[in-house]
């Protein structure tokens, strides 16, 4: 029998961004690879937090609390004592010892492009764990040939022990059309009429100062348009800088801060966007874009890393480090009612492309290559 460990620790939290969401879907579809032959082990300090934790013989949970450096103490621990025949790592932090061979996905390389946007240690502690993951890994897993590359060119990484696997998209998540559900789940974040949509959390790497900047500009130009911008998602580092340019540029009436926003919410809130926005600086995937995608909604985003791999050609791309070139993406999008419908066309065929069962299949494969190997 082959026994597959996975880190589960992210995909058992309850509030989920992209790692989250990357590493519980991932452990779905494991779970419908599993067999009596080939069996997972879930890894994870504390017990799931949601409903969509796999249901499966073939699954086994293995909750082992501990209060501090978990991967590196606790979990080490674990493999040691009942080693699997590989560890799964679907957010970058291999244990400092691992006994096993491991895989590992790293998702970008944001923090040495835009170090600003990181905290001193965690940039040190990320360019750490990438750098040896990179050589010490059986395999590496990136999202996007972007990611590959960078790998390649940063740490010099052997690009034959690098696959990429595109990420899925939920399924579920579909345009609603209902007005009373719209308008019931708008009250709830305190938005009226027309809005253009941002989801993520709220940090600069976000390019969320830019943005405001193009907002407060291209509401000037179209001052009889009564238009919201609605920035959705928790408070991430440096969060005051993006609140205080909110408040310099008299904005306060226009841009709304949700917070976190629950996931039932989130595709009514993007079926009734006039677009959805995400000119981030750097991404090594750009999963929301997908999301916005498949409720309908037309899509501004940059041309930057990877987000032209997803993009393709269902959204509006803009030079994200040019506050013009995302104004005139924004103009765009909310005087030309026939380029928001074309890009919503082009995004329901675009996310044909993406799906989890096809991503697991891929690093399924590695998995079995790498046991082979070793046995």
């Amino acid at each position: 029998m082959t026994l597959i460990g996975i880190d589960a620790s992210r995909a058992a939290k309850a509030k989920r961004t992209g790692t989250e969401t990357y590493s519980l879907e991932l452990i779905k579809q494991f779970a419908r690879l599993a067999s009596p032959t080939t069996r997972l082990r879930l890894y994870t300090p504390h017990a799931p937090q949601h409903n969509d934790w796999p249901d499966s013989p073939h699954v086994e949970t293995r909750i082992i609390p501990w209060p501090r450096l978990w991967t590196h103490l606790r979990l080490a621990a674990e493999l040691h004592q009942a080693p699997p025949d590989l560890l799964f790592v679907p957010a970058h932090v291999l244990p400092l010892f691992c006994p096993v061979p491991a895989v590992v996905t790293v998702h970008d390389l944001g923090y040495r492009f835009y170090p600003s946007a990181h905290k001193r240690f965690s940039r040190w502690y990320l360019d750490w764990t990438t750098r040896r993951h990179s050589r010490v890994a059986s395999h590496v897993i990136a999202d996007s040939e972007a990611t590959k590359s960078d790998l390649i060119q940063i740490y010099q990484a052997d690009s034959k022990r690098i696959t990429v696997a595109h990420l899925g998209r939920d399924e579920t998540l579909t345009r609603i059309d209902d007005r009373a559900e719209v308008e019931t789940v708008k009250n709830r974040y305190k938005i009226e009429g027309d809005y253009l949509l941002y989801i993520g959390t709220l940090q600069p790497r976000k390019n969320l100062l830019r943005l405001l900047d193009a907002f407060s500009s291209v509401t000037r130009a179209l001052e009889n348009r009564q238009i919201k911008l609605v920035l959705a998602g928790g408070q991430g580092w440096l969060y005051n800088e993006i609140f205080s340019r909110t408040q310099q540029l008299r904005l306060t009436e226009q841009v709304i801060f949700t917070g976190y926003i629950a996931e039932a919410d989130k595709a009514t809130l993007l079926s009734d966007a006039v677009a959805y926005l995400f000119p981030s600086l750097y991404e090594g995937f750009g999963l929301p874009v997908l999301e916005a995608m498949s409720c309908g909604t037309p899509v501004l985003t940059s041309c930057t890393s990877s987000l032209p791999e997803v993009a393709g050609d269902a959204a509006l791309l803009v030079d994200p480090h040019n506050t013009q070139s995302i104004a005139v993406g924004l103009m765009a999008l909310l005087t030309n009612p026939m380029l928001r419908e074309r890009l919503s066309e082009h995004g329901f065929q675009q996310i044909q492309k993406f799906s989890w069962s096809t991503t697991a299949k891929q690093i399924w494969q590695v998995f079995m290559t790498i046991v082979i190997r070793n046995s």
